[in-house]
């Protein structure tokens, strides 16, 4: 402990305060500032959540943060995090160690997360918790739909009452991301059930339904009206928009009745939710693929917003050439660009990309990368979405042999702890951070997003990536 954190804790432990007490003396609230675009703490600087998501290399892929708890490893990774400018740590709650009775929030879970969130007090970090998710498995009840099923979600809302009353008033929980990549599936028995009843709320008979969705077939009933086929690309046919519809409603009350419950523990508690990018439909594999997370509506609900983003204009990004590298930072500005139109801020809450080996994941087809060239890429993806964003955290702190994706070669560091070139490359930008980001909008040249054709049509997520790639580089 510190000098200073070991005075503070030793004066409210005199004047009868609990130990709770110096950490609110150590890391001020953080907040919405009066822009309604930005971040303050309690004592008014401007803050920037600049960090990592944490896990620990050489424990499993997916890595084993709970069941492989190591408090003294992770004080020590801690104290290398605060050196590198880190200030937010994000972290999954694990169905498997949190969440794994339904209603029930195991208190063994509980005990550890409490001894991580004082571990990062100490070093100065501000905690970022994501989750239930399943990094350590699903239980049976949660492996059908974790977002259209009732029992599940009504569970959900208790795990979060339950957490959010447990660390009210505790600065240093900076925000609760609902989940990691949350995406609406296509068909499921609770989709097909809740797809009948909003069909009902919708229109006057199945008959007027059916007229109205231009059905081949006059339906009788609502169960009838069958889901539309996800895979076939049918530019603003009604029936296979009116489902992207439902499924945004799907999306927009599984938001908020999380959010409620975190707030009804926690009034002042700042909730977001780790948006996939293809809750933004540039660049969709088919209707299906389209997460129905929609930016403009999860706003309302939500304190601030947050996307996820990797390089995968064309295929994922192998450095092959500098158009690549353009093409891919003209869609980034399109996504964050889209998620800032909702004018609450912006954290780019995941992103990196592999540098410093020949990774495996895609077959191991892409070629070997440097660390510098892994440096110049998150580097330019801070800089290029600065003012649209108002903060970013890195997919790891370390490297992970284990992966299978990109994180093999994603970290700050080294498996071993070692300084790479984008870790260094952090620490400057976290120091250049420290003064705050003006806000800024999306370049008035840019060409909107047709919402409808591209939810519908995977060509015109397509052609409007082209039309901005044409527009963005005019300016680069």
């Amino acid at each position: 402990m510190k000098p200073l954190k070991a005075f503070l804790l030793g004066l409210a432990l005199v004047l009868g305060a609990s130990p709770l007490a110096a950490a609110l003396a150590i890391l001020p609230k953080v907040s919405i500032g009066a822009d309604g675009r930005s971040f303050v703490t309690a004592d008014g600087r401007p803050f920037v959540p600049f960090g990592v998501t944490y896990f620990r290399p050489n424990t499993g892929w997916a890595p084993q943060v709970w069941k492989r708890w190591d408090p003294p490893a992770t004080r020590r990774d801690f104290a290398q995090m605060k050196a590198l400018g880190v200030n937010t740590v994000r972290v999954f709650l694990s169905f498997g160690s949190f969440h794994w009775e339904r209603g029930k929030f195991d208190p063994a879970g509980l005990a550890k997360f409490r001894e991580f969130v004082s571990l990062a007090e100490e070093a100065g970090l501000y905690v970022h918790p994501t989750g239930p998710d399943h990094w350590e498995g699903l239980p049976e009840w949660a492996q059908e739909d974790r977002i259209a099923d009732e029992a599940v979600l009504a569970s959900l809302e208790e795990f979060w009452r339950q957490l959010a009353a447990e660390f009210r008033g505790r600065p240093s929980v900076f925000a609760y991301d609902l989940l990691n990549e949350p995406e609406v599936r296509w068909d499921t028995a609770p989709m097909r059930a809740k797809w009948a009843r909003w069909l009902e709320r919708e229109f006057a008979s199945p008959a007027a339904a059916g007229a109205a969705l231009q059905l081949p077939v006059v339906p009788k009933a609502w169960t009838e009206i069958a889901v539309p086929d996800g895979k076939a690309n049918r530019r603003s046919e009604p029936a296979l928009l009116a489902y992207q519809r439902f499924r945004e409603d799907v999306a927009d009350e599984w938001t908020r009745r999380q959010v409620a419950a975190i707030k009804s523990a926690d009034p002042q508690a700042l909730v977001t939710a780790g948006l996939i990018q293809w809750s933004v439909p540039a660049s969709v594999a088919g209707p299906f693929h389209y997460a129905a997370f929609r930016p403009a509506r999860q706003a309302a609900l939500l304190d601030f917003m947050e996307v996820h983003f990797y390089p995968l204009d064309h295929g994922a990004y192998d450095y092959r050439d500098d158009e690549s590298e353009r093409r891919n930072l003209a869609y980034l500005e399109a996504v964050v660009g889209e998620v800032a139109r909702s004018g609450k801020p912006v954290v780019v809450a995941e992103f990196g990309w592999y540098g410093g080996g020949k990774p495996r994941f895609d077959g191991g087809r892409h070629p070997f990368a440097t660390e510098e060239q892994q440096a110049r890429w998150c580097r330019r993806l801070v800089e290029s979405t600065r003012g649209l964003a108002q903060g970013w955290l890195n997919w790891g702190v370390f490297d992970q042999p284990e992966a299978t994706d990109p994180s093999e070669f994603s970290g700050l560091l080294t498996a071993e702890g070692k300084d790479k070139a984008w870790g260094r490359e952090f620490r400057r930008l976290a120091g250049e951070l420290k003064a705050g980001v003006k806000p800024v909008t999306v370049p008035r040249d840019r060409p909107p997003l047709d919402w409808d054709a591209a939810i519908t049509d995977t060509a015109a997520g397509n052609e409007f990536r082209a039309r901005y790639y044409d527009a963005w580089r005019r300016d680069h």
